[in-house]
């Protein structure tokens, strides 16, 4: 994609807010009205159900009115995404290890919230000021921890990740929104269909009986963010120690 290409989406969400169209009747749109319209029917339908048809007819304009404002679905989707991405952590400072937890759990809880941020935000396109926070936020934890910066790029990639892939399979298991959804996490879900398999051919996966068995047992079942995110940050607390020492 050229520079050329890339401009409307940078002017949208770096520029200064348009005056609005020179001609025509002036209706008060704005793009955060805009961005809140499209935000509200991919909550309740998805991210398909945000067409530039339907978002104008939400907001009682032509489609040919909502272009004067928005030049095409991909600006479109770049000012709903500002708009429904949380504010990032704050950096108080305190310990690495800590920071990138809030960073993790806190991304988690935007995604659940508003689940077609998934789809939204894959791809190479243009980020707004938002999106890049959340970034900056997990980098500046790593700041002096002895990672080079392709390693602490990598190392935000690698959370940020797991902490997707965790929401996708919430999404699937049709999990509720909001981050209190007190519904079947997918671990569980998995558990109660393995269930029924288990105990007709438990005899050919011992394995899997015996971690089924002690999950139950133990209350382990849908721990998955925790001991993912646990098992990322020792890896790189082992990294920085071994640098460290010169090992």
């Amino acid at each position: 994609m050229t520079s050329e290409q890339w401009g409307p989406g940078v002017r949208l969400l770096w520029g200064p807010p348009p005056a609005g169209p020179a001609r025509g009747p002036k209706r008060g749109l704005t793009l955060e009205g805009i961005a809140r319209a499209g935000i509200a029917i991919a909550d309740a339908e998805g991210l398909g159900g945000a067409s530039m048809q339907r978002v104008a007819a939400e907001l009682a304009v032509t489609k040919m009115a909502l272009y004067r404002y928005v030049p095409g679905k991909a600006e479109l989707v770049a000012l709903m995404v500002e708009g429904a991405m949380p504010a990032a952590p704050p950096s108080p400072g305190g310990p690495w290890r800590e920071r990138l937890e809030a960073w993790a759990r806190g991304l988690l809880a935007g995604l659940r919230l508003h689940p077609w941020l998934l789809e939204a935000t894959v791809g190479v396109r243009v980020m707004g000021p938002r999106e890049l926070e959340w970034m900056e936020r997990a980098l500046a934890a790593l700041d002096g921890c002895g990672l080079t910066g392709a390693e602490a790029m990598d190392a935000v990639m690698l959370l940020a990740g797991h902490v997707r892939g965790i929401a996708e399979q919430e999404r699937a298991a049709g999990r509720g929104s909001g981050a209190g959804s007190a519904e079947k996490g997918p671990d569980a879900q998995l558990a109660v269909m393995l269930g029924e398999v288990m105990r007709t051919h438990g005899e050919r996966f011992p394995a899997l009986g015996a971690a089924l068995a002690s999950a139950a047992e133990h209350g382990g079942q849908d721990q998955a963010l925790e001991f993912g995110l646990g098992r990322i940050l020792d890896g790189l607390e082992l990294l920085m120690t071994r640098r460290a020492i010169g090992t």
